[in-house]
This record gives structure tokens, C-alpha cells and sequence, in this order.
């Protein structure tokens, strides 16, 4: 049978979650890393030759807005991952950009609806004047002229533009679980709090009624799940309009305010649904595979949908849907190793029960190829830790990669994940290393129950939290694994909380604890505190640009490994900050990641 290097799997053109379409309808913009890294890229709608707008090297791009008349697209992007993104603007054919925002030690934000109606404003935020601040900018496009309307301290985010122009939805991010939604008045200058509230309740506003009679939005509130919902201006209140039992977490509406279009959460995997809103019928929608929406947007004419799909056995992928009859057509091709998709696993969706009762969902992947002997696993922790492991190609192919070579994959949904409704996303806060730890454990011991699994033989793996999560299992939880591979994981939580970037530091004391009143309880609950019980190899890696898990992390833990005589193998890439933008960095990452994995776990007959 033949055998696939891993460079065949980590062959891959990834597109970034964001799609849109120009004004006429005819192109969709996108972000994709075919030159190695993320640029912006046009693509004709229906299908055509794609056209790359930007060429950067060091750059990495991450949001764009189309102008109003399709003249114009402005854009985001920061250098070398360090996540001091920078706003550009240039001509619909691409060219030189031109720079809007220069202060490079500043977090700029763009989103997708950055416009105003008539073109000549762009909504905008940034903490360039107090990095803890991330203050509502509008910019005149040809003058450059900038005002500052809401004058006070918070996290302040533009979200769209009603179509008259006279008004714009903000939103005041408290946490993952706590927002608000702001209405600026455009004309008088007056804001107004739509969504006043008590407690963490989650409001994220969506498209306005193209009569600007209101706008979409989702909320969580009495409830445990999102649900989508519609604010009216005259009424000054909101009304439901969608509850399912699952989140909603893509709305998106056409420019002729026709064709509502949304896509749900099932237990991970994404489905999607559409009105017309002039008859009220549902519209055709394809039957995904198994699959994770990644980003969606709707034609301005109603008539098709742009959206980003993730699958196991495929790497995000460009799609359109026609939504007159539901067909589904693959405008780009993200898959280029040769690997068919008969060698690729679909995972399971399966459970096991933790120490207080609770279910854990997890995706079990496993091999086809599979030996006389008991299989060796990894079991990989996902980040966030507000974030959800879903049903996708994992990071340039490792997972897929990793089972064609015999290893098994667990990849829970520990409690603090997303899309399992909000009381099980609060138990994270305050509790790193704590109960989560222990459905670590059950994972664990879940895996020792199958009698396919070499029980000798098991990893555990995570990125960021994920990384905390596995340095946490290999010092605290010492007797289950064979070894760990930590990327960009907090080592010490009471440094981590005094160095993660200002603005998140309001944050920090309801999310993770403070460093003065809760600083028992961070040493308690710090993977360094227990360094000593570390039994087996591993392997660190550390982006040194990273803003998120600062270096000093990573070192501090491989140091006080090496001075114990413990076996780590430590990488740190200059050119790269919370994960690897570069795709010949993120192959390296990832490769190395696997190498290491392979080297110790993979038994001498199955290396051949």
C-alpha cells in the first residue's frame, strides 16, 4: 500500500475565514495563503481565474471592505504575526497600497461593513492612543480627517451601517460572554446602549433591515444558546426570531435586503439555513458533508452565497451556493499533495463521562491502516479555551497525516468549550487547571477503556490553551502519557496574566484570575509549579513574536526542564508570533511536531 509523506498533507492553499462580495455581485474577495502567505485575492463569481491583490512576504492579511462603488478595498494587516494590525487602502485592480494607520505598536480593526453608505467614511478601531482602549475611529477617506465619538474607556468595535447612513451599530466588548450593543447616531452624535443588561449575556449585532428599520442580531439572553433576533429603531427593543437548540453564528442579509441566510452548530459540525424574506419560504440549501462554516456571505442580489467549508478529509475550500436551486460549486481547490480522499478518516463522533457526571463530546479518529498490535493515540486539546474542536483538516494535515501512519486521535471538547450552550463555556472562568484538568483525566482513562489502545503509548498535544492544557496534564497528571508537545502554551499563570496585551488585561481577572488577589490560587493551578513530576520527553515550541503567550513562557519551562536533566526539545522561530502565518513555517511546525510523535511513539515495524 502506498505511503504518503507528510509534505503531501501540508500541501495545502488555505483560505482565511472572510469572504465578500463586491458591490455588483461579479467578484468575491477572499484571503489566501497560495504565495506562501495570506494575501488578499479576487475571484469571479461562478467561477474564473483568481487575481492576487497583494504580494506580501512578511505581511500577513486579515480582513478587507469593499467600498460602497466597488472602486475601492481597504484592508488589515500585521507584520511577522506580532498582531499590530495596520489599515490599507487601495484601487479594486490591487497596486500599491496606500497606509491609513502608521502607529505600528497599535491593534487596528477592520471589519467587513468598514463603509459608510455613500463611501466617504471608514469605521474603524484602535488602541493607538491607550493600548488597554480600543476606541470607535471614523476616518474621512479623502481627507484623512479623524473623529472620536464615543468618548470613554472600553472595548469599542464598529459592526455595520444602517443603508440610510445616519446611524452605526457598535459593539462594547466586556469578554467572550459579555458584550453590548451600541447605536451611534450619526447625525447628533448621540450613543445609545441597545442591549442594556445585568450579568454576562451576549449580544453581537448583524445586518440592518434595508430600510434601516433595524438590524439583526444574536443573543444568548434566558437562554443557552444563540439566537437570532431583530432590534426595531421605533419599538427600542428586540424580538426573536430564530431559537434553535444550538448556536447560530454566521447572519448574513443581501444588500436589496431579500435573502436572509444563517448558519447553525450542531454538535460541531455546521449546517445552514435561508428565508426569502419578500415570500417567507425557506430557500434550497446543498446538504453539507460533514463540515465546518468557516465564514459566509450572501450576493448582493440575493441570488448566490460565498462561503469558506472546512471538512476532515479537505482543507478550507472557496464555495458558492446558487440559492435558487441549492447547488454547491468549489470556486477554488485547497488540497494540492495528491493524497486521494479514500486515504483521509471521517472521525466519530463520540462521548465519555468525566468525575461530576457530565458527558464530554469528543471527535475519535481512527486509523484505516491498522496493525496486529494495539494502536498508539494522541490526544489533542484545542485552544481558546472559549473555542471548539470541530471537524476540519487540523493545521497544515497533521491529524490526517498522523493516521496514516497507525495513530489514533481523541480531540475533546473539555468543559469552557464553545457551541454546548453558555453554562457549560462559564465553567473555564477562574478555573484554569482545575475541573477541566480532570476531564483531562477521564479522557485519558476513556482511552485506556478501548481495548484497541496502547495504553503505553499515549500523547497528549495542544496549542495555547490547549498548550497549558497539555503542560498541566504532564506535570499534574504525570502517569498517563508517553510524552507532550506544548506550542505557544502559558506555562506560569501568574505571568501570563501581567503579560498578555493591554486591552485583554481588563479581562484577565474574571477570566483567568488576578495576579495580587488570586495569586495562591494562579501558583496552585501553574504547570511550572509542578515542573519536578514531568517523567517523558517533550517538545516546545514558541513563536518569539508571539503577543499573546509572551516567550518567556516557553523558557521558563524548558529551563527549569533542563536543569532537572528532563528530555526537551525546544524550538523557538523568530519570524512568527501565536502560531505560524508562513506556510513554510507552519509545515516546519506541524512536520516537526509529527517527526517528534513518530520518533517515540511509533513502534520499529511501522517506521519502515
Amino acid at each position: 500500500m502506498a505511503r504518503y509523506h507528510y509534505q503531501q498533507f501540508a500541501a495545502t492553499r488555505i483560505y482565511y475565514p472572510g469572504v465578500a462580495y463586491s458591490p455588483d455581485g461579479k467578484q468575491v474577495a477572499h484571503i489566501t495563503n497560495t504565495t506562501g502567505q495570506f494575501n488578499l485575492w479576487t475571484i469571479p463569481s461562478g467561477g474564473g481565474i483568481p487575481r492576487q491583490l497583494t504580494a506580501y512576504a512578511d505581511n500577513t492579511v486579515r480582513s478587507m471592505a469593499w467600498s460602497p462603488d466597488g472602486e475601492q478595498i481597504a484592508f488589515s494587516a500585521d507584520q511577522n504575526g506580532d498582531e499590530f494590525h495596520q489599515i490599507y487602502l487601495f484601487g479594486k485592480q490591487g497596486g500599491f497600497p496606500t497606509q491609513l494607520t502608521n502607529k505600528m505598536d497599535a491593534q487596528h480593526s477592520l471589519d467587513a461593513e468598514a463603509f459608510s453608505p455613500d463611501g466617504r467614511t471608514l469605521a474603524y478601531a484602535a488602541n493607538d492612543d491607550n493600548p488597554a482602549n480600543m476606541r470607535l475611529i471614523l476616518r474621512d477617506v479623502t481627507s484623512g480627517e479623524i473623529t472620536y465619538p464615543i468618548q470613554q474607556d472600553g472595548l469599542f468595535f464598529p459592526a455595520a451601517w444602517s443603508p440610510d447612513g445616519r446611524k452605526l451599530s457598535v459593539v462594547k466588548f466586556s469578554s467572550n460572554t459579555n458584550q453590548d450593543i451600541w447605536l451611534l447616531d450619526l447625525e447628533t452624535g448621540e450613543t445609545t446602549n441597545t442591549t442594556p443588561h445585568e450579568d454576562k449575556i451576549i449580544f453581537l449585532p448583524g445586518p440592518w433591515a434595508r430600510d434601516s428599520s433595524g438590524f439583526y442580531l444574536l443573543t444568548d439572553q434566558g437562554r443557552e444558546f444563540k439566537g437570532l433576533a431583530f432590534y426595531s429603531i421605533a419599538a427600542g427593543k428586540w424580538d426573536w426570531v430564530e431559537t434553535p437548540d444550538h448556536d447560530i453564528d454566521h447572519i448574513v442579509l443581501s444588500r436589496n435586503g431579500r435573502v436572509l441566510v444563517w448558519e447553525t452548530n450542531v454538535n460541531g459540525t455546521s449546517k445552514l439555513l435561508g428565508r426569502d424574506l419578500t415570500t417567507g419560504q425557506a430557500l434550497p440549501m446543498p446538504d453539507l458533508p460533514l463540515c465546518v462554516v468557516n465564514a459566509l456571505d450572501v450576493s448582493p442580489d440575493g441570488s448566490r452565497a460565498t462561503l469558506i467549508i472546512g471538512q476532515p478529509t479537505e482543507a478550507s475550500n472557496l464555495y458558492e451556493i446558487d440559492l435558487n436551486t441549492g447547488e454547491l460549486l468549489a470556486l477554488g481547490q485547497s488540497m494540492l499533495g495528491g493524497v486521494p480522499e479514500s486515504e483521509m478518516v471521517q472521525p466519530e463522533l463520540v462521548e465519555f463521562p468525566t468525575f461530576d457526571g457530565r458527558m464530554i463530546p469528543a471527535w475519535l479518529y481512527k486509523p484505516k491502516r491498522q496493525g496486529q498490535g494495539r494502536l498508539p493515540v494522541v490526544l489533542s486539546i484545542h485552544g481558546g479555551p472559549e473555542s471548539q474542536e470541530r471537524p476540519y483538516y487540523a493545521y497544515t494535515g497533521l491529524y490526517q497525516y498522523l493516521l496514516s501512519r497507525g495513530f489514533a486521535i481523541l480531540a475533546p471538547n473539555i468543559r469552557g468549550s464553545t457551541g454546548y450552550g453558555k453554562s457549560y463555556q462559564y465553567l473555564i472562568h477562574r478555573d484554569w487547571g482545575g475541573a477541566e484538568l480532570k476531564d483531562i483525566e477521564a479522557a485519558a482513562k476513556y482511552l485506556q477503556c478501548l481495548d484497541w489502545v496502547d495504553s503505553s503509548r499515549i500523547a497528549v498535544y495542544g496549542g495555547s490553551f490547549g498548550g497549558f492544557a497539555t503542560l498541566s496534564a504532564l506535570t499534574r497528571l504525570p502517569d498517563y502519557w508517553a510524552l507532550g508537545v506544548d506550542l505557544v502554551g502559558p506555562a506560569n499563570l501568574l505571568t501570563f496574566v501581567n503579560s498578555v496585551p493591554p486591552f485583554w488585561k481588563p479581562m484577565m481577572k474574571q477570566w483567568v484570575g488576578d495576579a495580587e488577589e488570586d495569586r495562591d490560587l494562579l501558583i496552585e493551578r501553574s504547570p511550572i509549579t509542578y515542573v519536578d513530576n514531568i517523567r517523558v520527553p517533550m517538545l516546545v515550541i514558541q513563536g518569539a513574536k508571539d503577543p499573546r503567550v509572551n516567550k518567556a513562557e516557553s523558557d521558563q519551562m524548558v529551563e527549569r526542564i533542563r536543569q532537572r536533566g528532563g528530555d526537551v526539545r525546544y524550538y523557538v522561530d523568530e519570524n512568527e508570533g501565536h502560531g505560524a502565518t508562513r506556510r513554510e513555517n507552519a509545515v516546519k511546525w506541524m512536520g516537526m511536531v509529527a517527526a517528534y510523535i513518530e520518533e517515540y511513539l511509533l513502534d520499529e515495524a511501522s517506521k519502515g
